[in-house]
């Protein structure tokens, strides 16, 4: 299989960041990705009002990422926003798929943390997801869901070889660190290969020595031994990555903790 990774900078627009998913989503595809995997609020960036951004998934932003799946034939997975009964958000995965199709997660653990209050504007979801993607079982999870790995375990044991992490991490002292640690981790947890994708850092000063969670950077992949066999800077990117799934089989078999796995 072969994904791509698009770290990019969402403003606080969504058609100039349709803008974006459609450039990111033309160079991933020429470069023979199955799939491309966009951060968490790739729609609109955290730190304005979200409610007035939402939208349904057959409303015209996730029409437009679909159109853009189907005519670049690739699979895209992008965090954007859809309303929630109460009148808060909820934090959407969006997956597209080339024959047009459009799955979704809702992120389960928000952020309520490091002096931010996700709750405050979006609701919690409550159904791990797990999508086909070109014959591969991809789970998804959103940014602060990295930190519980029960979740990981959960999406390995409904069949997941590969899962997906957008986010858009908050920056501060040894954020970063814990990011690249977890997403080892996660990968050592479920015997998966963890794609996580973060925002890139802001260009903007203000915005990344802000209290919201914009984005620091350093996506990676992590393959099911625990070895990262991609990692990037801070800065925007967007590069496709080859992954060899036989390498699930080989961790499930040298280091069998989802079959030695107890319930305490």
């Amino acid at each position: 299989m072969r994904i791509a990774m698009a770290q990019i900078n969402s403003s606080d627009n969504p058609g100039a960041n349709l803008v974006v998913v459609a450039d990111a989503a033309a160079r991933a595809a020429a470069d023979g990705a199955d799939l491309v995997v966009f951060p968490e609020a790739t729609m609109c960036r955290f730190g304005v009002p979200l409610g007035p951004i939402a939208e349904s998934l057959d409303g015209p932003w996730a029409t437009r990422v679909s159109q853009i799946a189907v005519d670049r034939q690739i699979a895209i997975i992008a965090g954007m926003f859809t309303p929630a009964d109460d009148g808060r958000v909820f934090n959407t995965l969006l997956i597209a798929h080339p024959d047009g199709r459009r799955e979704s997660y809702d992120k389960i653990h928000l952020y309520d943390a490091f002096g931010f209050l996700e709750s405050r504007t979006v609701a919690a979801g409550d159904k791990p997801v797990i999508v086909d993607v070109a014959g591969t079982t991809v789970g998804v999870a959103t940014c602060y869901d990295i930190r519980f790995p029960d979740l990981f375990t959960t999406l390995a044991e409904r069949g997941a070889q590969v899962i997906a992490v957008p986010a858009s991490w908050g920056a501060g002292p040894g954020k970063v660190a814990q990011w690249e640690v977890l997403a080892t981790a996660r990968a050592l947890d479920s015997s998966c290969y963890v794609v996580a994708v973060g925002q890139a850092e802001p260009e903007d000063p203000d915005l990344a020595r802000g209290s919201t969670p914009t984005g620091v950077g350093h996506s990676q992949i992590t393959d099911p031994l625990g070895t990262v066999v991609a990692a990037y800077g801070s800065g925007k990117c967007v590069r496709a990555h080859d992954i060899d799934l036989a390498a699930v089989e080989t961790a499930r078999t040298r280091i069998a903790v989802l079959a030695n796995r107890k319930s305490i």
